[in-house]
């Protein structure tokens, strides 16, 4: 296991400083998204750690950095309420429901690791992509505004002020940092020199721990100190019942964690121009839900403002998601007195920050550029991950990109016709022939009027599904039907053999010995040019 962390590592100063940004930046997310829940802020500390430390030793993109996140936050939220109304008597139900959930999902999520489901990811249209990472933008934005809130209130007056002036601060320090030097993460220092600022200076301000007080319950103490998280099985019934309550709920925040992975691994992919195992990932994944039901965390899924804080402040392998994690449980062991001290100003100006370098501002200066589809998809995705979830954003992206897709290629079949010197006529099929194109196919045709021997070329067609399979058989009835000679050539083997298979007339239709170069390159089924 050393030695895989090492490889993993190009400079370990750079990931030890990196995963120490990442590590002060996840305090508030992980205590926010917990209250987001209705569950304890240690809770959520418990869930980052755990699922940084094991997605980070064994998941498919070193840098890449996991923990509590808003997305599965805002799922949870509806089982633990539902959860503690259907156990009234017993402790802590919407928890335990919570825990046995996750211990579901998350094998779920490492089923879809081992029957190569993450490969599928490289369908998703760029488009989709750019909505994603705009929408997630917005979204880390909006999280942030929840901090310059006390009791439910907006600050205002001379906090407000003073929160933006140190919020300001931080950003002005990451900006310009590295443009002097790059040897020390521009995030960490902007945090420390913040927190010096306020703590020396005894300014007023909103802290990590008036912060996490103001959240918890009238009449409670509130901090991020704890002890090592404990084995324990989920204390509810082991019922049919059971299952039927949590499984639309695990197999929800399933598809959601590993949306939001391995959407992210793709980001960083582009971001390092190295590449990932998306495979891998889901398992690692799963795995770190799976622990997470059983040593009470709240679990969760890749990070993309974490994971570009990480990436930007030099963080590449392992070792930084590694450090995030196990500094993480050190704040909450035996230093939570200072972490609680840091100004929220200067966290929330790292993730403005993170905010800025998400956001694609590239698409404002190519909407008018691209396809009318395309830019509706960017803005429908967008749009969507703010105000549902990010898997219906995506889902909703991909299925409108697919139908655009299938209505361009279904337009696209062209018939050329001739005829032969013996009085054959041709048809040479252009284009892809599959359940969007077979109407247009069939009126290429003039079965009535042809003569009696006709062939169909599809030497520049390929049928991809079995509607276009049941189109050729349903014409070629109908000319056998006229009585006339009908011939089918350059098929692929794959469509010889389905039609064959169905109805062995066809084998008399179907001419296979044609001396033609191209054939095999239309033909061949491995997708490999010969």
């Amino acid at each position: 296991m050393l030695k895989l962390i090492l490889k993993q590592t190009n400079n370990a100063k750079d990931d030890i400083l990196s995963g120490l940004t990442v590590a002060l930046a996840l305090v508030p997310e992980a205590v926010a998204f917990a209250f987001v829940a209705d569950i304890p802020p240690i809770i959520g500390l418990y869930g980052a750690f755990m699922v940084g430390l094991i997605t980070s030793i064994f998941g498919g993109r070193p840098g890449m950095i996991s923990g509590a996140t808003g997305a599965l936050a805002v799922v949870m939220v509806a089982l633990v309420k539902e959860g503690r109304m259907i156990s009234p008597d017993i402790e802590y139900a919407g928890l335990q429901y919570l825990f046995a959930t996750l211990i579901l999902m998350g094998l779920i999520q490492m089923a879809a690791g081992f029957l190569k489901l993450g490969k599928f990811v490289r369908l998703i249209p760029h488009p989709v992509m750019m909505g994603f990472v705009n929408g997630l933008a917005i979204v880390i934005f909006t999280s942030q505004l929840g901090m310059f809130k006390i009791g439910g209130e907006y600050i205002e007056g001379g906090p407000l002020y003073m929160m933006l002036a140190l919020v300001g601060l931080t950003m002005a320090i990451m900006f310009f940092l590295p443009k002097l030097t790059k040897k020390v993460p521009a995030g960490l220092v902007a945090i420390l020199a913040v927190s010096a600022i306020v703590i020396f200076g005894g300014i007023e301000t909103e802290t990590v721990l008036s912060f996490v007080q103001s959240k918890a319950a009238p009449g409670n103490t509130a901090s991020i100190e704890g002890g090592l998280p404990s084995f324990a099985i989920p204390n509810i019934p082991i019922t049919w019942d059971t299952l039927a309550f949590i499984f639309p709920y695990a197999l929800i925040l399933a598809a959601i964690g590993l949306i939001e992975s391995l959407m992210t691994l793709q980001l960083i992919d582009e971001l390092t121009e190295t590449r990932g195992s998306s495979n891998r990932e889901c398992i690692a994944q799963g795995a770190a839900n799976v622990v997470n039901g059983f040593f009470g965390g709240m679990g969760g899924c890749a990070m993309i403002g974490q994971s570009i804080i990480n990436i930007n402040s030099g963080g590449r392998g392992r070792l930084s998601g590694i450090v995030a994690s196990v500094v993480l449980l050190s704040f909450i062991l035996f230093l939570s007195p200072y972490i609680e001290m840091i100004p929220i100003a200067a966290l929330v100006g790292v993730m403005f920050m993170v905010v800025i370098g998400t956001f694609a501002w590239s698409s404002f200066r190519i909407l008018h550029k691209i396809p009318l589809a395309d830019a509706f998809v960017l803005v429908a995705v967008s749009s969507l991950t703010v105000i549902f979830d990010l898997a219906i954003a995506v889902a909703a992206g991909v299925v409108i990109s697919a139908l655009v897709f299938s209505w361009q290629n279904a337009v696209r079949i062209r018939a050329r016709k001739h005829e032969e010197a013996d009085g054959t006529k041709v048809y040479e099929i252009w284009g892809p022939l599959f359940f969007g194109s077979i109407t247009a196919f069939n009126q290429k045709f003039d079965v009535q009027g042809d003569p009696d021997k006709v062939v169909i070329d599809f030497m520049e067609s390929r049928v991809s599904d079995h509607s276009g399979m049941e189109a050729i058989e349903n014409l070629a009835n109908k000319y056998l039907k006229e009585g006339k000679t009908l011939r089918l050539r350059h098929l692929s083997p794959d469509c010889i053999s389905l039609l064959t298979k169905g109805n062995p007339k066809f084998e008399a239709l179907i001419e296979r010995d044609i001396d033609d170069p191209r054939y095999f390159v239309v033909t061949n089924t491995d997708g490999q040019v010969e």
